[in-house]
């Protein structure tokens, strides 16, 4: 490859690294008061390093940046607990999940956890020398998680460009779109549907928006023909 075209395909791998860290870590782990308030205190969201021409996109880093604006003071006790609210409503649930965080839910008839797409996610980790930090006890199929998986591919692309490993880049960037056809771009989208039907806080509307956004950009970068669509 060109050195021209190598560099341009280096700052896109590695802003999509950014995003799907960035929103895996923000899907899968505990809400945390204080890391919140650094990401507030580095901008982290005022712009987006990855698929910054999507619509969803541009629409989720207004509404994370009008969040962060509103909080530049730090996160006062009702703003946190607003947080922790629409957490429990959205993936939790009181009486109903409205939006499931695991892809087994949106195929299986009974709306089950720890299905057969669980086991495939598994495999898939384990195949690139994962596994997940809760196995057993939580799905391996988290939202979260798979967008980590994501970032950690691209992790390995980026690897592979810095040791002129064109064979392996091939493979990372494959295993990607068979990742992304068989499983992410399948739910992913209609997850983020649901949180931004029913999210109450402009965060979690934000980060369904961006979560959206980097789905669009990254089966438009790899040349991915968007599947059809789960219903929940």
């Amino acid at each position: 490859m060109q050195a021209n075209t190598i560099n341009d395909l280096s700052s896109t791998i590695f802003g999509e690294s950014l995003l799907f860290g960035l929103l895996g870590k923000l899907l899968y782990a505990d809400l945390d008061k204080t890391w919140l308030e650094t990401l507030i205190r580095e901008d982290i969201f005022s712009e987006a390093p990855f698929g910054a021409e999507q619509v969803e996109m541009q629409h989720g880093i207004e509404l994370l940046q009008r969040w962060a604006n509103e909080n530049r003071g730090g996160l006062e006790v009702p703003q946190f607990k607003a947080l922790q609210d629409d957490n429990l409503h959205l993936f939790i649930g009181l009486n109903k999940v409205l939006a499931p965080m695991w892809e087994s839910v949106y195929f299986s008839e009974k709306k089950l956890i720890f299905q057969e797409q669980t086991l495939q996610v598994r495999e898939w980790y384990a195949r690139f020398g994962l596994q997940a930090e809760r196995i057993n006890k939580e799905p391996d199929d988290h939202i979260g998680l798979e967008m980590l998986f994501i970032a950690h591919l691209a992790s390995l692309a980026l690897q592979a460009i810095e040791l002129n490993d064109e064979n392996k880049l091939n493979d990372i960037l494959q295993a990607q779109r068979e990742f992304l056809s068989e499983h992410l771009l399948r739910w992913g989208p209609v997850w983020a549907k649901l949180v931004k039907q029913h999210a109450a806080t402009d965060f979690y509307r934000g980060i369904a928006h961006l979560t959206h956004g980097a789905l669009l950009a990254i089966a438009e970068t790899l040349e991915i023909k968007m599947p059809k669509e789960v219903t929940l």
